[in-house]
């Protein structure tokens, strides 16, 4: 081995990538070593629902080979990234954290797993999720627990829980994530990395997600650059994903170093419905709007115009629910997440016209008010959740953060920034910002208008390299 495990893991993509042009580091090598810290890693954090050693490690000879000829297939082939156990990789199972699903594996790739096929990207195994990917929590009935690197008895935060470990634990460079109310987001909040969920249809998706336009995908990485990186992979059009954009896939890492002098900032630390806020997340981030205004950017504390669209989420998110449940029948759903179930026995009951207010009418006049909003304001910055990482287990809400609305107590009671930015499909991104009083991350939202993903990314670069992150002490991770 050229370098020293130490030496590869705190190698970042854009490093790696050089380092195998050079040819003084093999993808076989950068796999390798990988795999070994994720298989130590399993027992202590539980990030990976499979773990396929031979073929990860074909797919690096693969991408050696290439190199070795001068023939890559872009600057970041070799370089590992995971997928989500809901995103379909050919040869492997799609199980979305479930033990009722089908074991047979997959006879094709997502668009997702193919734009990184297509770039040389070295796929190291598929991430844990909580059931169908229903909660923001990171446990599910097929592989239990995935442990948060910062404290093994927090939550990961879901959906996209393992991808966000592993982000932390510099385990894979990158990770693919989903994000239907917050997945990508509340998972890289609470494990201290950055994701965004891009504008919806600029990322593409098959099949559809029960969800419909809630769902949308993205990266998860350890800094921002990563996550421009991935993104601009990621974006490429499909045929089969009807809302997928068919423009030219910018390259996000262009400009990203272009800082946010002049932009318009709101900053909203409630954004007008959010009720309780842990002190030291409502600290850390009123800090973060001082540093974007001492940064030059022109910050209002202001909040957006709109009601809080959770109740539509809600409405449509059950609704998808009963699909994707509707094949199952009593003595699986036994099996399931009993909150899963009763989000599918609610949606059940929603008729078809309460689902079409939701879809259109309710919706559009978010959209509608936030489109008005961004007349003014490039960027909207929020606490990405209330509170840092609660404990494993814990009920949810959490004591104290019970929301008061009459379509509660939900789950997203307790994350209510999230939500709305799926409903209205706008770029939304998340960054630490700082640490709560057990020493757990906080995350900052940054959020801007539809196709406005360059702007977030720039914002959350900026405020990266003025406010740089730790890392997980190792310490914690270890078996």
């Amino acid at each position: 081995m050229s370098l020293s495990t130490t030496a590869i893991a705190e190698l970042d993509a854009f490093a790696l990538g050089h380092a195998f042009r050079r040819k003084t580091l093999s993808p076989v090598e950068a796999a390798t070593d990988a795999l070994d810290r994720a298989e130590a890693s399993q027992p202590a954090i539980n990030a990976f629902a499979l773990i396929d050693r031979a073929r990860t490690l074909a797919w690096a000879r693969e991408s050696e080979a290439r190199w070795m000829k001068g023939e890559p297939l872009g600057p970041f082939d070799g370089v590992t990234v995971t997928v989500k156990d809901n995103l379909a990789v050919e040869g492997w199972p799609s199980l979305k954290g479930s033990t009722v699903t089908p074991k047979s594996p997959m006879g094709y790739d997502a668009p997702v797993t193919a734009r990184c096929k297509e770039a040389g990207l070295v796929i190291l195994g598929l991430t844990t999720m909580p059931e169908f990917g229903w909660i923001g929590l990171s446990t599910s009935p097929l592989t239990g627990h995935t442990r948060n690197p910062w404290n093994r008895d927090r939550t990961a935060g879901g959906s996209s829980s393992g991808a966000a470990a592993l982000a932390a634990l510099g385990i894979g460079r990158f990770h693919l994530g989903t994000d239907g109310l917050g997945s990508i987001r509340i998972p890289a909040a609470f494990c201290g990395v950055a994701g965004i969920k891009a504008t919806y249809g600029r990322v593409p998706a098959y099949p559809i997600s029960v969800m419909g336009e809630l769902a949308h995908l993205g990266p998860i990485a350890r800094d921002v650059r990563e996550v421009a990186a991935l993104l601009t992979i990621l974006s490429g059009p499909d045929h089969r994903d009807p809302m997928a954009w068919n423009t030219p896939t910018p390259d996000y890492t262009i400009g990203i170093d272009d800082g946010v002098r002049r932009l318009r900032v709101a900053y909203s630390p409630r954004l007008g419905f959010v009720g309780k806020i842990d002190p030291a997340v409502e600290q850390a981030v009123a800090s973060a709007a001082a540093t974007f205004e001492a940064m030059g950017a022109i910050v209002d504390e202001v909040d957006p115009p709109m009601e809080d669209p959770s109740p539509i989420a809600w409405d449509i998110w059950n609704a998808g629910a009963a699909l994707a449940l509707k094949s199952f029948g009593t003595a699986e759903r036994a099996a399931m997440d009993p909150g899963l179930v009763g989000c599918a026995e609610t949606g059940a009951r929603t008729s078809a016209a309460d689902l079409i207010d939701a879809l259109l009418y309710r919706r559009t006049k978010a959209v509608v008010a936030m489109a008005e909003f961004h007349q003014t304001y490039d960027l909207l910055i929020t606490p990405t959740m209330p509170t840092g990482a609660i404990p494993l287990g814990a009920d949810l809400p959490p004591a104290g953060f019970a929301g008061v609305a009459d379509w509660g107590p939900l789950w997203t009671d307790w994350c209510r920034f999230t939500p709305p930015f799926n409903v209205t499909q706008q770029p939304a991104g998340t960054v630490p910002c700082g640490l709560d009083a057990d020493g757990l991350p906080i995350g900052l939202q940054i959020v801007g208008w539809r196709r406005q993903e360059a702007t977030v990314l720039r914002a959350m670069r900026a405020f990266e390299s003025a406010r740089p992150f730790a890392r997980v002490p190792m310490s914690h991770v270890s078996p």
